[in-house]
């Protein structure tokens, strides 16, 4: 019962927390630190979001050899100016190609 009701609190809150921003005034939107604060939390969620699946297995740290590799195929790729899709590609097929040689 506990879960149900964390998945209800974060489901409303998550809904809250787009409401707030469909209703915000346009003065606060046009404030120089909202505008920054905005432009950075998807790159810093997307940061943690491939780190934790980079870096952990369950709830411990596990320094994975394929997936590291993979990790930085994909940061090669990114510095190659590669499109994301490639970046991707090449990222899993790194990783696989080590998995399937027992790396």
């Amino acid at each position: 019962m506990a879960v149900w009701i964390a998945v209800l609190a974060t489901g409303l809150g998550c809904y809250a927390l787009k409401l707030a921003g469909l209703v915000a005034p346009q003065r606060v939107l046009d404030d120089e630190r909202v505008r920054r604060f905005t432009a950075l939390v998807p790159v810093a969620l997307l940061t943690a979001l491939v780190a934790v699946q980079t870096l952990a297995h369950g709830r411990a740290l596990e320094l994975n050899g394929p997936r590291l590799a993979g990790l930085a195929a994909a940061v090669v790729a990114l510095l190659l100016r590669a499109p994301f899709l490639v970046v991707l590609v090449v990222a899993a097929v790194v990783a696989a190609g080590l998995r399937a040689l027992g790396v």
